[in-house]
């Protein structure tokens, strides 16, 4: 793997918003190569380069995270404190991707940084929107060969 093309990392235990968020990236022709965590502490490994995380040239640190809130061991309230609390991620933008429309759960999330908030299922357009709102155009996170 190309260690200096970006990758989207996404922590989701389900597997059908997993099948989901492909479909939407792949719509929205959004072609960087996607690794998915399943729960809270595979999301604290692979970030922190751990375990079967380990190799920095397999799993890149990410672009850009999509964060379920709701995952088992550690929830995503925990990986995005932990996230926002190490200085070397502290400029991956977060954005939480939950079924949860609650105000607090939103302003959770906001207070411990997420950069939007988005309730699934994942769309290609809502998929746009959170790159051009993180400045991450679509053309800018399509890989080149």
């Amino acid at each position: 793997m190309n260690t200096n093309q970006s990758t989207i990392l996404l922590a989701e235990d389900d597997d059908n918003d997993i099948f989901f968020m492909r479909r939407a990236l792949r719509k929205a022709e959004v072609n960087f190569p996607l690794h998915v965590v399943t729960n809270g502490q595979e999301a604290l490994d692979y970030l922190g380069g751990r375990g079967k995380f380990a190799a920095r040239e397999n799993y890149p640190l990410p672009a850009i995270m999509f964060l379920d809130l709701k995952m088992p061991f550690i929830d995503g309230f925990e990986v995005l404190a932990w996230i926002r609390s190490q200085s070397c991620l502290n400029n991956i933008p977060v954005v939480v991707l939950t079924s949860s429309p609650e105000e607090r759960d939103r302003q959770k999330a906001t207070e411990l940084g997420a950069r939007a908030y988005f309730i699934k299922p994942p769309t290609a357009e809502s998929i746009k929107e959170m790159m051009a709102f993180l400045n991450l155009g679509v053309e800018n996170m399509t890989a080149t060969a």
